[in-house]
């Protein structure tokens, strides 16, 4: 064992740690990597942003963010109790690990494949891991299969669900999701990053039931990736939890004043969903058109099976056409890439690259 290694605990030795998508250092590549939003926050939000820029930068920001929880609890019909704001909605699920999960003896539950971090979170925290397969399809299973299956517990400490899922782009129903979380006995988030792309929302859940929260993010619908804010909306004594372990200045202050001037002007977000949305619609047509198996997706990414290649060759060709994308090196996802979708004119790029190749 090397020297420095003595110093560090066994756990964090073991660790395998999150492996975000790569960040290009060389100049002209085509960005599809990340499921950031392709057009940039409203000038509004950059105004407001400009604006703040001056001598308070010396100063703390609002350790509640409490005018962006006041805002939010307006938006979704709620109070502001019901509100908990996060360095992006990542620290949170985090913090949600560290407030509901005993150390070594509880178990964070998650379905796979999703999201990559929810084990890390588990690891990090010593929790005992229970993943569970979806479907084919990357449906959701029903209560009555969770029943039957041996590793499901309704009575694991926390169950995390991202709704729609992640990488699939698979949506699931209000209905399926409420059927869970009344089966359930601990704390279920339900991590929506992705939701104002899909037909349905699950935030009547974390206000009707104690034990579900909803987890939202300001980076990849509203163009915030840059200043990491992130929130869940929940009951609150779960808020209040989670609040006694947060870090007093977690959310910086221009990140707090971007994301009070994006609620203020949601018609320009909506309409750039709706542009995003229309572009996904497309541009799954004509990839299938090319061959490609593509899943319905209801997020700003769709998830395919490219044909005649591996899609770790076609990782690398479309690299070498200056299209970056994301491929998986995980059970179950080897045999996919992830594509985020970008203008139409990255999509047409895109399609262009694509016959290429198959030529």
């Amino acid at each position: 064992m090397k020297a420095g290694q003595l110093f560090i605990r066994p756990l964090v030795r073991r660790l395998r740690p999150y492996v975000p998508g790569e960040q290009p250092k060389i100049q002209g590549l085509i960005k599809l990597n990340t499921n950031e939003n392709p057009y940039p926050p409203s000038p509004k939000v950059l105004a407001a942003i400009k604006a703040a820029v001056d001598g308070r930068l010396r100063l703390y920001p609002d350790p509640t963010a409490q005018p962006l929880r006041i805002k939010l609890a307006k938006f979704h019909w709620c109070k502001h109790e019901n509100i908990i704001i996060g360095n992006g909605s990542d620290e949170l699920l985090a913090m949600a690990t560290r407030a509901f999960v005993e150390l070594r003896r509880g178990a964070v539950q998650y379905f796979t494949p999703s999201y990559s971090l929810y084990p890390v979170l588990a690891d990090i925290h010593g929790a005992r891991k229970r993943p569970m397969p979806l479907h084919a399809d990357f449906g959701l299973p029903s209560v009555a299969e969770l029943k039957r299956a041996k590793q499901w517990d309704f009575r694991a400490a926390l169950t995390f669900v991202t709704t729609p899922n992640a990488p699939s782009g698979r949506g699931y129903s209000t209905t399926q999701l409420e059927d869970l979380c009344r089966a359930q006995k601990g704390v279920v988030v339900l991590d929506e990053a992705y939701v104002d792309f899909a037909r349905e929302n699950a935030v009547k859940l974390a206000l009707n039931y104690p034990h579900v929260l909803v987890a939202r993010t300001f980076s990849k619908a509203y163009s915030l990736c840059f200043q990491r804010v992130g929130y869940f909306v929940g009951h609150p004594e779960l808020i209040a939890a989670l609040d006694k372990i947060r870090d007093s200045y977690n959310v910086n202050g221009l990140g707090q004043i971007a994301a009070v001037a994006t609620l203020d002007d949601l018609s320009y977000y909506r309409g750039n969903f709706r542009k995003i949305i229309e572009t996904r619609e497309r541009l799954s047509r004509l990839l299938g058109e090319l061959g490609f198996q593509l899943f319905p997706s209801q997020t700003n990414f769709i998830l395919t099976r490219p044909p005649k290649f591996s899609a770790k060759d076609w990782l690398r060709k479309l690299r070498e056409q200056k299209i970056l994308v994301r491929w998986f090196d995980a059970p179950g996802l080897r045999d996919f890439l992830r594509l985020s979708i970008g203008t139409p004119a990255e999509a047409w790029v895109l399609v262009q690259a694509t016959k290429r190749i198959l030529t």
